[in-house]
């Protein structure tokens, strides 16, 4: 049995109820791209709302970081990773969170006590040490000079303002070294493997901290650092959960995987990436935007490196390794299966338009490169513009002839691509449990009426494919086969402002995910709900499965405008839209 089966049998003995994984796109969250941790998708219920399933949730979390996307190709990081996760919604807290911790580490996975050290939360002048997690952890065989005691790194908050409280880190010594009497959370050798975080406060505006009347525990632990761990290997790469895939590579390159880690870490981490990016219901393609131009910029980036070992990149090697993949992980997510040959076209039409240009752009790079001088940003422009180079390529490439490129000068003659998804590569989305505020409420309310009046102005072919929300504007993308004409966009605007005017109530209920469906209910991604799901009914217009929040009447929305409508990607149009 792996780790993902053992941790959820764990669990459900502990009467938690398994929740299912989010996609990996997250809906009406415009913080992040991708969900980046496996309580990212249950924010609206730490923040208070009631889960269908209870007060005791565990999954498995398919997530997404790509701030650190150029470190990948040493033995730890990956842009896609699992997150095991349990929680408690105003149930358990600390004494119970820290015991089954314990409890599956030591006698579930058999890891010797003497290979585990903790950290707790010192306190500071707002919050007291947490005796209560210290205590627990000798009460339980945790020495005093194994316990660090931190203040930075041992307390959780999301934002700026909200639900905080410590947190408690374990970490295990992985090393064939002697193990040090006292821990140092600084010696590179113990590595955190579990954090249990324990919501315990609120902030408010002023910095004042006050206790929450409903206690929440939030976890994870990372299957990929655990397996290693736990299979006795330093380069995550060597690991059951990739060690197949390395072989594989290196059958298809002819070439040993001792001499050529890097691209073949890369290779297998990003195919694995661009597989659960591409067969996600969101229907991400490959473009020069958000989601998809991170899904590009991975594909060709796995392109360069195949080239760099010598596969015939023509070859459907891109496709034996996502297939390989593929086989490893649908009996865990069914959207893995239901778009297997989804992701197989999307890997082998950007491969065809990337190879294109690929040898052309690489000779142009090296006839620019000759005299070993810095790149100016004219100069990768065009090799954006000409050959279809990401400035991210062109920078690893000049970097690896210890050149360096003018991107403040690149990104000048891109100013039309100023939003585009490096920005959130380079980490400057926040994430959390922000951007639930009133109006983010009213626009989220709004996207369910747009979503509606266009089944009726359009047509009932009409899906929602995805949707962001800010303080300043709702974006909704919708299937649909043609550009909107002014009539169109003149109907549905008029429409979701007659139901606005109606003053129609918002009521929810909870009742069966089939009972929901043959009500008619709208649902983006069936497959991300657990068995109980809520449904949003807006009068008469529009019945929704959806985690919420929204507004009591429609009334309270204002007037509605669409700001523009334009295409989002191919049989995908996208509608920008404000509250007045």
């Amino acid at each position: 049995m792996n780790l993902k089966d053992l941790y959820i049998n764990f669990f459900k003995g502990k009467d938690h109820k398994q929740i299912p994984s989010a996609p990996v796109v997250p809906e009406n969250d415009p913080s992040v791209l991708f969900n980046t941790a496996g309580m990212q998708p249950l924010i609206p219920y730490l923040m208070g709302q009631t889960h269908p399933y209870g007060t005791r949730l565990c999954d498995y979390q398919k997530c997404i970081r790509t701030n650190d996307l150029d470190s990948v190709g040493d033995i730890t990081h990956h842009t896609f990773f699992e997150m095991l996760g349990n929680w408690s919604l105003g149930d358990y807290f600390k004494q119970e969170s820290i015991e089954w911790s314990f409890e599956f580490l030591t006698e579930h996975l058999n890891i010797p006590v003497e290979k585990l050290a903790v950290t707790v939360f010192a306190g500071n002048d707002l919050i007291p040490f947490d005796q209560e997690s210290y205590d627990k952890w000798i009460s339980l065989g945790i020495p005093e000079e194994r316990i660090a005691r931190t203040v930075e790194d041992n307390f959780w908050i999301a934002g700026e303002t909200g639900p905080c409280g410590p947190d408690t880190e374990i970490f295990y010594f992985r090393s064939t070294d002697e193990i040090p009497q006292e821990f140092d959370p600084e010696d590179d050798r113990w590595v955190e493997i579990w954090n249990n975080v324990f919501m315990q406060f609120n902030k408010d505006k002023e910095g004042n901290i006050t206790e929450l009347p409903s206690k929440n525990v939030d976890t994870g632990m990372g299957v990929e650092r655990t397996t290693a761990i736990l299979e006795g290997v330093n380069d995550n790469y060597e690991s059951s959960i990739w060690k197949d895939v390395i072989e594989l590579i290196s059958e298809i390159s002819g070439v040993p995987y001792e001499d050529n880690k890097k691209s073949m870490r890369i290779i297998a981490d990003h195919i694995r990436t661009a597989v659960f990016v591409s067969a996600d219901p969101a229907g991400i393609k490959p473009s020069n935007t958000d989601q998809g131009y991170i899904l590009r910029r991975l594909i060709r980036r796995a392109i360069r490196h195949a080239k760099n070992l010598g596969i015939d990149v023509n070859s459907d090697w891109e496709e034996r390794i996502a297939k390989l993949i593929v086989d490893k992980y649908k009996n865990y997510y069914v959207e893995i299966e239901n778009n297997e040959n989804v992701v197989y076209e999307v890997l082998r039409n950007e491969k065809i338009k990337f190879n294109r240009t690929l040898e052309k752009g690489l000779r142009e790079f090296e006839k620019v490169t000759r005299n070993n001088e810095d790149l100016d940003g004219q100069t990768a422009f065009r090799l954006f513009d000409t050959y279809g180079f990401p400035i991210e390529l062109t920078v690893e490439l000049a970097s690896e002839k210890g050149l360096k490129v003018d991107e403040a000068g690149f990104m000048e003659k891109y100013k039309e691509h100023q939003e585009k998804s490096r920005t959130a590569s380079a980490g400057k989305f926040k994430g959390g449990l922000a951007g639930d505020g009133e109006i983010e409420t009213k626009y989220h309310t709004c996207t369910h009426l747009l979503n509606a009046a266009l089944k009726v102005v359009v047509g009932e072919d009409v899906h929602q494919k995805g949707s962001n929300i800010t303080s300043e504007r709702l974006r909704f993308d919708f299937s649909c086969d043609h550009k909107l004409t002014d009539e169109e966009k003149a109907k549905t605007e008029a429409l979701v402002n007659e139901w606005i005017q109606a003053g129609l109530e918002v009521r929810v209920e909870e009742m069966s995910k089939e009972e929901a469906i043959k009500t008619g209910a709208e649902c983006m991604f069936i497959e991300k709900y657990p068995d109980i799901v809520t449904v949003y009914f807006i009068g008469e217009v529009s019945k929704e499965l959806c985690g919420g929040p929204h507004v009591a009447n429609t009334s309270e929305l204002g007037t509605f405008r669409i700001k523009k409508e334009e295409a989002s990607s191919a049989g995908v149009r996208r509608i920008k839209g404000v509250l007045e």
